[in-house]
């Protein structure tokens, strides 16, 4: 982890994160101020988390994107102008993710992640991974979390999204609860005499410690109440691995067809029924689906926020929204309770 230098807010400053700095504090906005985070891939999730993150006033973003601009990609990232003559994701979307706040480093880098060293990786405070391998993604965790590195994965599929979360051994953060006051002199005895009463007007900060495995882990240990949705990412995982894209609208049928193919083997690998995710499931998780996009990138970017502000319980680890349905989830897998 990158050795923190102290962060202080200038009036500027103070001004432009207002709103911020009366919602969680001016401690954790200076400790946002002087965190940098690296993001990988900028399809549509990786353009609403960048977006968040911006705005919300980390110190620099770096948007790493080896990837070529396609009309698919156009569909759901907002940070690139149609009329772009840039090719490549990062850099296209440099301009306009710049423009959202002049006060943070945004750069952009076209080199491929599976290329960068692991010297790269230790300069930032919080590593945000879309569009990866499932192999790649374990790989970069497993770093992260030897170095104290906070560590974050998420992906869109369709109608399905899901984000991960790995803050370390050991992540602190503080959280404001309501003051309890003791009973009032007046009553003597009886049972109010003995309970503590809540303070409306007043509040106190609690300091608490949370624990997260890595993401090795979570995918490995299953339990009797694993969600459907966490199958369905190792579906789609999978997928990845074996075509090295996502499924596509315009190869529907053949993707279709390795979809339940890789449904069975995974369900019947884990002596599971293959009714567990019925064959409809494949009509809804192709392609990035905007809306789908701002709400799982509102949550990962939302995540980032209070790890790296040390501000509020963080998702412990897993988040898995089901566009269908309308509803998300969120889930601790991998980890003892």
């Amino acid at each position: 982890m990158v050795e923190k230098e102290e962060s202080v807010i200038s009036e500027e400053e103070a001004a432009q994160y207002d709103r911020q700095i009366r919602l969680w504090g001016l401690d954790a906005q200076k400790r946002l101020r002087g965190s940098r985070v690296l993001l990988v891939g900028m399809k549509g999730l990786g353009a609403e988390v960048a977006k968040n993150l911006i705005l919300a006033g980390v110190k620099a973003l770096t948007m790493l994107d080896h990837e070529q601009i396609t009309e698919e990609v156009t569909r759901s990232q907002f940070l690139i102008p149609v009329d772009s003559s840039e090719k490549n994701r990062a850099h296209a979307s440099l301009e306009r993710a710049q423009y959202l706040n002049p006060m943070v480093e945004v750069k952009a880098d076209n080199e491929n992640v599976e290329n960068k060293s692991d010297d790269f990786f230790l300069q930032f405070d919080a590593v945000c991974l879309t569009c990866c391998s499932r192999d790649l993604m374990i790989k970069i965790d497993q770093l992260c979390h030897k170095h104290q590195i906070k560590f974050f994965a998420g992906d869109v599929f369709g109608y399905h999204g899901f984000t991960f979360a790995d803050l370390g051994v050991e992540h602190e953060f503080v959280e404001e609860k309501p003051k309890m006051v003791k009973p009032s002199q007046e009553i003597s005895d009886g049972p109010e005499a003995k309970k503590p009463k809540i303070d409306p007007n007043e509040t106190m900060m609690v300091k608490k410690i949370s624990s997260f495995c890595q993401l090795k882990d979570a995918l490995e240990n299953l339990l009797k109440r694993t969600p459907n949705d966490y199958f369905l990412l190792q579906v789609l995982l999978k997928f990845r691995t074996d075509k090295g894209r996502d499924p596509l609208p315009e190869c529907f049928p053949e993707d279709s067809e390795l979809l339940l193919q890789i449904r069975n083997d995974v369900l019947d690998s884990q002596g599971l029924s293959s009714d567990l995710l019925p064959d409809d499931f494949v009509s809804w998780c192709f392609s990035e689906m905007a809306p789908v996009c701002a709400v799982v990138g509102g949550v990962l970017g939302q995540e980032i926020v209070k790890a790296l502000s040390q501000r509020d319980a963080p998702h412990r680890n897993f988040f898995f929204f089901d566009g269908i349905k309308g509803s998300g989830v969120v889930d601790c897998l991998g980890v003892n309770q």
